[in-house]
């Protein structure tokens, strides 16, 4: 029987709160079991083992993610929505590295629900009058980018000796003159209708 108060959601929160503090590689069952003072074979209750929990820490960290970035863009578009899209990755994968790194994992075949978490960032890039056809690789290549940059940033992957802030807010400028182009030229690169 199911310990009182133990959810599979619980379970999830507990083992993202891990993965930011020890990072994600280094989740465990046994560490996850320990912070919810049960036995490890309790959490099977609950989880199918470390990749079905890793599963649900994605499902968790996306619908946060989406949150936040829903919230930092509402009422915005174009390049105001591009800057705070990028500020509120940037603050959440400081905040949740964990969390960050979990966000990457691609849905399972016929995983409905975490293909729907991924699936609403799209409504982002509407400002941009990109082609209908061109949305998945323009989130695409707007996702690697911000994963990219927060990830280093929460890393001190950035030693050289120039301001983060204003190689930031450069970056974030050409994110913009990049989507701006897709819309003007009709696809990426130029492709034209």
């Amino acid at each position: 029987m199911p310990r009182a108060g133990l959810t599979r959601a619980r379970v999830a929160s507990v083992a993202a709160d891990v993965a930011d503090e020890v990072a994600l590689e280094r989740l465990t069952l046994a560490a996850v079991a320990q912070r919810l003072g049960v036995s490890g074979p309790a959490l099977y209750k609950h989880v199918a083992g470390l990749d079905a929990l890793q599963r649900d820490v994605a499902v968790l960290a996306l619908g946060e993610l989406t949150a936040a970035l829903s919230a930092a863009t509402v009422g915005r578009s174009g390049a105001d929505a591009l800057r705070g899209l990028a500020e509120a990755y940037r603050t959440y994968g400081g905040a949740h590295p964990g969390r960050l790194a979990a966000s990457v994992r691609a849905p399972g075949p016929g995983d409905a629900e975490h293909a729907a978490a991924g699936e609403r960032a799209l409504a982002v890039l509407s400002g941009y009058g990109i082609r209908e056809e061109d949305l998945v690789d323009a989130l695409r290549i707007v996702r690697a980018s911000l994963h990219g940059f927060a990830v280093l940033d929460v890393s001190g992957g950035f030693g050289l000796p120039r301001d983060v802030e204003a190689t930031y807010a450069r970056y974030v400028e050409t994110l913009d003159a990049g989507l701006r182009s897709w819309a003007l030229s009709g696809g990426p690169l130029g492709a034209g209708p």
